[in-house]
């Protein structure tokens, strides 16, 4: 099962793997689901409503956050999560050596992140496309772009003759 707030990323979910799609903005879709998970990995790294996911948990079932908003989530409602014994978890993911481990995975499988590479100076088109949701999955910054506008920089400071 795979959450989307997009109705756009439904079939890129499906070809990732994923054998069914909610759109969790689709009040419907959430409720068909509820008290139907053991665990949530819940993977947003925006603020957003804890309760609607934890509402999906069953009795003892738990939600573990891996992203990390800029600003705190709102309060999940305590009644939802102690008279159903409901849990919400955090995790770190991993430190240097695990994130190594899981390159080193995806190099020897062939797996390969989906993303959309970016010259240095298209992040603030890349930006105001982010605010929008005019993403697909994540931006990459070519470093190579960065470092040839800092080097054309230094020398068009240097005085010619």
């Amino acid at each position: 099962m795979a959450f989307t707030t997009s109705e756009s990323k439904r079939n890129a979910a499906r070809a990732l793997g994923a054998d069914d799609v909610v759109v969790s903005r689709n009040e419907d879709e959430m409720a068909a689901h509820v008290k139907s998970f053991d665990f949530i990995l819940n993977t947003v790294a925006a603020p957003h409503n804890l309760d609607a996911f934890t509402t999906l948990l069953k009795r003892d079932g738990t939600m573990t956050l891996v992203g990390a908003p800029a600003t705190p989530h709102p309060s999940p409602e305590v009644f939802n999560l102690i008279f159903r014994r409901r849990s919400i978890a955090g995790s770190m993911i991993g430190g240097i050596p695990e994130t190594q481990e899981m390159l080193d995975f995806c190099a020897e499988h062939g797996i390969v992140a989906d993303i959309e590479l970016i010259r240095g100076d298209e992040i603030n088109e890349a930006w105001e496309r982010m605010v929008k949701g005019d993403v697909k999955y994540r931006f990459v910054i070519d470093s190579a772009t960065l470092a040839a506008k800092r080097r054309d920089e230094r020398y068009a400071a240097i005085p010619s003759g």
